[in-house]
C-alpha cells in the first residue's frame, strides 16, 4: 500500500493557478503581489494588525528576539516540551535559554514558569511559549505572569494557526507571534512562516532586518547587519491558495482526532492530549500516551505496514545541545516523551485508513 505519512501536504487545487500568475508576471523572486496578498489573508483571518511573510517560522522567532532587544547574555524562558525550531533562535542571539516543563495540559506550566523566573540568575527578558500540537496553552495565567514581571511574550503558534482561545485566534495574545507553513503543517508553502504583531514599528523593523538591513539609498548602504529571510512570491502564491481552505483543514484535523478517540477511547491505558477549557485547538497531530505499552512497539508495527508515526517531542532540557541550560522541571514532559506517540493525521487520509490504524494498535495491545 502507499505510505501513510504523519502530516503530508494537502493542496487546495488553486495553487497551480496562482503560481501560473506569478510566472506570467515574472515576479518569481522575493516580493510581489502574492506576498502582499498572503500577508493580508493572514491578517484578515487572525485579526492581527500586521503580518510579515518569511522563509520560516524560526526566522520569525529570530527577528522577534532581535526586535525586542534580546542580546548576548540575556535570559529567555521557553517551553521545554517542543521542537528545536522553537528555541534555536535564542542561541542565534547568544542568549541563555531557561526551559520550563509542562503541566497536565502538556503545555507549559504557569506555576513552574513563576518558579523559573524566581530562579533565573537575572530577570528574563522574554518568554517563547509553544502551543503544542496545535493546542493552546493557559494564556490567561501566562499573560498575567508576563505582565506582572515585565517579560515580553512571544507565541510559537507554528502548529496552531486556526486554534482559538475564548474565540480569539492563537498568536494574537502576545507581543509577537509566528505561524509555520512548513511541509508538515496544517497549511504549507513548502517552507515558510509568518511573523505577526499589533506593533507596526516592530514589524517594520523586522521587515528591514529580513531584507539584509538595506538603508533607503539608491546604492547599497548598511548601518547594521540583517538577514535574507523574506518569502518568495512563488511560495506566497501557494500560501494564498492554502489560506482559502484553512477552516476546512482544521475541521478535518479535529474529525481525525475524534475518530481515533472513538476507536481507541475504550482502552484503559490510552490517554489522549487534553484540550483546556475555553479553547479549540487545531489537533495538528493526534497524540496520545500508553500507560504500559512501549510506543516504540507500536511505531515498529505501524512502520511494517508502511504507516509513519513518531514519538512525542523529546524535551529540550533532555537534549545534549542544552545539557548546561537552566531548567525547571518536574518530570512531566520526560514522562510524556517516554510514553507518547504521534499518529498519522494528514487531512487527505481516509476514515478507512484511521480505522485500519486503530485496528493495528488494538491488535498490538
Amino acid at each position: 500500500m502507499d505510505r501513510i505519512f504523519l502530516s503530508p501536504p494537502h493542496m487546495s487545487g488553486k495553487e497551480q493557478t496562482y503560481i501560473a500568475e506569478v510566472f506570467e508576471s515574472n515576479y518569481i523572486a522575493p516580493l510581489g503581489a502574492f506576498v502582499n496578498r498572503f500577508e493580508e489573508s493572514v491578517e484578515a483571518y487572525t485579526g492581527s494588525a500586521n503580518a510579515l511573510a518569511l522563509s520560516s517560522a524560526t526566522a520569525g522567532l529570530h527577528l522577534a528576539l532581535r526586535v525586542l532587544g534580546i542580546t548576548q547574555g540575556d535570559y529567555v524562558l521557553a517551553s521545554s516540551f517542543t521542537f528545536i525550531g522553537s528555541v534555536s533562535a535564542i542561541l542565534y542571539q547568544n542568549a541563555n535559554p531557561i526551559f520550563v516543563d509542562s503541566d497536565e495540559s502538556w503545555n507549559i506550566s504557569p506555576s513552574l514558569l513563576k518558579e523559573a523566573i524566581a530562579r533565573a540568575p537575572r530577570k528574563p527578558k522574554a518568554l517563547i511559549v509553544t502551543h503544542l500540537y496545535g493546542q493552546v496553552c493557559k494564556l490567561d495565567k501566562i499573560m498575567a505572569i508576563c505582565k506582572e514581571e515585565g517579560i515580553s511574550l512571544i507565541e510559537d503558534a507554528a502548529e496552531s494557526l486556526g486554534a482559538r482561545y475564548h474565540e480569539q485566534q492563537s498568536g494574537t495574545f502576545g507581543d509577537m507571534a509566528v505561524y509555520s507553513f512548513n511541509g508538515n503543517k496544517i497549511l504549507t508553502t513548502s517552507g515558510g512562516g509568518i511573523l505577526v504583531s499589533e506593533n507596526r514599528t516592530w514589524i517594520e523593523k523586522a521587515k528591514f532586518l529580513s531584507t539584509q538591513a538595506k538603508e533607503d539609498y539608491l546604492h547599497y548602504e548598511h548601518k547594521e547587519f540583517g538577514y535574507n529571510y523574506r518569502m518568495s512570491n512563488v511560495l506566497a502564491a501557494i500560501g494564498v491558495a492554502q489560506m482559502e481552505v484553512l477552516n476546512k483543514r482544521v475541521e478535518r484535523k479535529r474529525e481525525i482526532f475524534a475518530l481515533y478517540k472513538k476507536y481507541l477511547d475504550d482502552i484503559a491505558e490510552i490517554q489522549f492530549m487534553p484540550e483546556i477549557e475555553g479553547s479549540c485547538g487545531t489537533r495538528w497531530l493526534t497524540t496520545l500516551t500508553f500507560e504500559k505499552t512501549s510506543p516504540k512497539k507500536i511505531i515498529d508495527i505501524l512502520d511494517k505496514k508502511n504507516i509513519e508515526s513518531r514519538p512525542l517531542w523529546k524535551p529540550m532540557h533532555m537534549q545534549p545541545l542544552f545539557k548546561d541550560a537552566l531548567v525547571v522541571e518536574d518530570g512531566t514532559s520526560q514522562k510524556l516523551f517516554e510514553k507518547g506517540i504521534c499518529l498519522p493525521s494528514g487531512t487527505s487520509m481516509s476514515n478507512d485508513d484511521i480505522e485500519a490504524i486503530c485496528g493495528l494498535i488494538k491488535g498490538a495491545l
